[in-house]
């Protein structure tokens, strides 16, 4: 209970007002398309030098939490996820939104995302010793399970058929494969020499998400003026119906902590994988797609449930278990402190106050959430011309933004009128987005297993070995089968 005596440092004055300035900052952040958690931290780094390490961690960790929620706000208002961990919100948040229940669906999102974050820290707090040693069990055979069992969720997120979802997800995995190999360093499928870098994650997904949105604005001319009108509903109602879905929590949660122990899976796998898991076990399966609130709750609560754990390896010991914890540790390493025993021992003070801080983090969130909330009518109610001009904006600002080259844009455009026209002969984004993520997790992997599996009794031995491997390989088995089945329910019915 050690960390219950380093509590009041985060309520001295200059350290609550930038967990406040970092929360608010984090949400608007979140809620621009293209500025993801990673890219946000990455760009506050250099404003911590100057600041005191407690500080520092503070900002970062602040931004780090917001942002993760804050991009569900576009992706439920404008149907572009504000980062990859929010892909899974939009299926059912903008669904929601398009039926007069932005409102309501933007509530159901901060409340499990506190309730996702609350628990995630929590686990950071109590379990980090026992944790770390869980993760270091995975290496490349069971980090290549991993990204194949997100291969098998990727037929179940196209509601309309899974040989559709199958195809754009082949889609992704194909997009992945673009520009130079990660072990040969040979290219692959380029063109021209704008794909030589192959396809930013970044451009790829406003690209997908946001120019489809805007080409429709225009196509239709303007919006059904019935079609956005706010409908009244209370925080309270809200949360009574939020705590109500139990099922929804605990798959969200879990998944959320369970990946972000797992070394650079990320919150987009969490996302992804808790939507996926709540659909297959919900009774009301045919609801996804169109606004169903578990939907939002079981992925919003995920991404956020991955945040705790994720710090789990990187403050034990060094390994990063997201993209954005990577892009932390260096703030760490700016104010001369190495992850390992030292951090609770040497640094403890330091350590704990940047965890409880976490903690109180996810009560702002969740305050400055709610009030936004309130705020979504004025982005419903603009005009259309208006919002298409700012979706384009935001879409090429914030993807030149974030490897400040041009080739990105042009990607960007192409990717997303390709996505226009294949939304007209029924298919979905979010799974070539998924795709196109689990590609290079997969391959380089299994590149990397390869080369161990030489040494001792082959691939087919080192991959299939061991009762970790064995359990994933169980899961992507039970995955496909339920697939299958529910496509043949479906269509028998």
């Amino acid at each position: 209970m050690e960390f219950i005596g380093y509590f009041s440092n985060v309520f001295i004055f200059e350290n609550l007002l930038i967990l406040v300035l970092g929360t608010i900052g984090g949400l608007l952040m979140g809620a621009a398309p293209g500025l993801s958690p990673t890219m946000a931290v990455a760009l506050l780094i250099p404003f911590t030098f100057k600041m005191s390490p407690d500080q520092g961690l503070i900002m970062l960790g602040a931004v780090y939490t917001a942002t993760v929620a804050g991009g569900a706000i576009s992706a439920i208002l404008l149907k572009i996820p504000g980062a990859p961990a929010n892909i899974a919100t939009v299926m059912d948040g903008y669904p929601m939104a398009k039926s007069g229940k932005s409102k309501e669906a933007l509530h159901y999102c901060f409340i499990s995302s506190f309730i996702g974050g609350v628990i995630g820290i929590i686990i950071l707090i109590f379990f980090t010793p026992i944790l770390a040693n869980f993760a270091l069990k995975f290496g490349p055979s069971h980090m290549f399970w991993i990204a194949i069992f997100g291969v098998t969720v990727i037929a179940t997120l196209d509601s309309n058929s899974i040989i559709k979802g199958l195809f754009s997800g082949a889609i992704g995995l194909w997009l992945a494969t673009i520009g130079y190999d990660s072990v040969l360093g040979v290219e692959r499928f380029v063109f021209n020499p704008i794909f030589s870098g192959g396809i930013n994650i970044i451009a790829a997904l406003v690209g997908l998400f946001a120019i489809p949105q805007v080409l429709s604005m225009i196509e239709k001319k303007q919006l059904d003026s019935d079609q956005f009108q706010m409908e009244k509903k209370s925080i309270v109602q809200s949360i009574i119906y939020n705590l109500s879905r139990i099922k929804a929590l605990v798959v969200g949660s879990v998944s959320g902590v369970i990946i972000g122990l797992i070394p650079g899976a990320g919150g987009q796998i969490a996302g992804l994988v808790s939507y996926d898991q709540i659909k297959k076990l919900s009774k009301n399966k045919e609801n996804f797609g169109k606004g169903e609130p578990d939907g939002i709750i079981a992925a919003e609560s995920a991404n956020n449930a991955m945040v705790g754990p994720s710090l789990v390896p990187l403050l034990t010991l060094g390994v990063p278990g997201s993209p954005t914890a990577a892009v932390l540790l260096g703030g760490l390493l700016i104010h001369g402190m190495f992850p390992g025993p030292n951090l609770f021992t040497i640094y403890a003070e330091t350590t704990w106050t940047f965890i409880n801080s976490l903690l109180v983090a996810q009560f702002m969130m969740l305050v400055f959430g709610l009030y936004i909330s309130g705020l979504a009518k004025y982005v419903i109610k603009t005009p259309t011309n208006y919002m298409a001009a700012a979706i384009t904006i935001l879409a090429i600002f914030g993807t030149y933004s974030v490897q400040h080259n041009f080739a990105d844009v042009i990607v960007m455009l192409f990717l997303g009128v390709s996505m226009f026209f294949l939304s007209k002969f029924g298919f979905t984004a979010a799974p070539i987005v998924l795709g196109l993520i689990l590609g290079p997790i997969a391959e380089t992997n299994f590149s990397q297993a390869k080369i161990i599996a030489d040494t001792q009794e082959g691939i087919f031995i080192y991959l299939t070995s061991g009762y970790l491997n064995l359990t994933i390989i169980t899961l992507c088995i039970i995955s496909i089968v339920y697939g299958i089945v529910s496509e043949m329910k479906r269509k028998n019915a």
